[in-house]
């Protein structure tokens, strides 16, 4: 595991690392639970991310056996290792048939701290999604991540895995995993509703990452027994037929919505919607509901990010497709399922 501040944990999460506070000699709690453990190693890497994920990935093509973690400081540092992931990681098994399980750990999640500490560029990864050529995913749960890394150990193909980790999360009350969750099971790509009552629900929300606790919220505080909430935790390889089985429970649901924290023109919308658009059942329509398109992306004041935040997730619950920002931007945008065409 390597990483700017990885030891520690960016937002302090973890001290993989500890220190003599008299000698400073390290010692690090994982590399020393037993006698004879595979080996254990961090280090806290220079600002160059061009330079550590070249590095890394190098280091996982020929050690296959490693779970090799890159970790960005905030996501959006992964900007300076595009070429090392345009060029080798996306493509390299089309190009060569050169494999790797590399993990890119990507803090996300829009908390008003900036356009800078906001997006992991989500779009830009699901962009070069094809052919099966990696993993990309957004889990919500300790257990979900826990079992998402123990696959890139356990599974025969040796795909990489593009990681939207939490921020805020790490210490949200809700967001906790019980022992048996860790110690059974499997990673889930579709994670559905278990509060709703599926006879009455009209309108499924789906979402990804920290959205969903902002939502689930809001929910439980008003009440709403009509919509239910299904969480996508993998984008890529696409689950469809668990969105299938998950839409299937809900018989009088006439609306479908994709909520998301990032713009229209980022996050996973464009990658989404017609995906989606073929799931959904006769009658059904599917609306988007997020920040209006923009080249930044977040806002870089605290306070216009809550009106933002507030506005998508009382949209997403109870709106009616027609709401504004308080700056005059749509926020919805409503599809429907087009007929299938004869063959030929």
């Amino acid at each position: 595991m390597s990483g700017e501040d990885t030891g520690r944990g960016t937002f302090s999460q973890r001290h993989v690392i500890l220190y003599d506070h008299r000698t400073g000699a390290p010692y690090v709690p994982l590399a020393n639970i037993r006698e004879g453990q595979a080996p254990f190693t961090c280090y806290d890497s220079l600002l160059s991310e061009f330079g550590v994920l070249g590095f890394e990935y190098g280091y996982s093509v020929t050690y296959p056996k490693a779970l090799v973690m890159w970790e960005a400081q905030f996501g959006d540092f992964v900007n300076g290792a595009q070429v090392i992931i345009d060029q080798f990681i996306a493509s390299a098994e089309q190009k060569w048939g050169q494999t790797c399980s590399l993990a890119m750990l990507l803090p996300h999640g829009y908390e008003g701290q900036g356009p800078e500490h906001s997006s992991a560029r989500i779009e830009r990864f699901l962009q070069l999604a094809a052919a099966g050529n990696w993993r990309v995913c957004n889990p919500t749960t300790p257990a979900q991540y826990f079992h998402m890394l123990r696959r890139q150990v356990k599974s025969e193909l040796r795909k990489p895995v593009v990681v939207f980790t939490p921020k805020s999360l790490l210490r949200h009350p809700e967001a906790v995993s019980a022992k048996e969750q860790l110690l059974q099971g499997s990673f889930q790509p579709v994670l559905g509703d278990e509060v709703a009552n599926a006879k009455a629900v009209k309108r499924v929300v789906i979402c990804s990452g920290k959205v969903y606790y902002d939502l689930a919220a809001q929910r439980a505080e008003k009440k709403l027994e009509t919509v239910a909430i299904v969480r996508l935790e993998q984008y890529y390889p696409f689950p469809a037929e668990q969105l299938t089985n998950e839409l299937a429970k809900y018989t009088q649901a006439n609306e479908v919505l994709w909520v998301q924290e990032e713009p229209r023109n980022m996050g996973a919308w464009d990658f989404v919607d017609e995906r989606l658009l073929t799931l959904l059942n006769e009658g059904q329509t599917l609306r988007y509901v997020g920040r209006p398109s923009g080249s930044s992306p977040a806002t870089g004041s605290s306070k216009r990010h809550a009106a933002e935040q507030a506005a998508v997730v009382a949209e997403a619950l109870e709106g009616e497709g027609k709401p504004t920002f308080a700056f005059g931007q749509k926020v919805v945008e409503t599809r429907e399922k087009q007929p299938q065409r004869a063959a030929g």
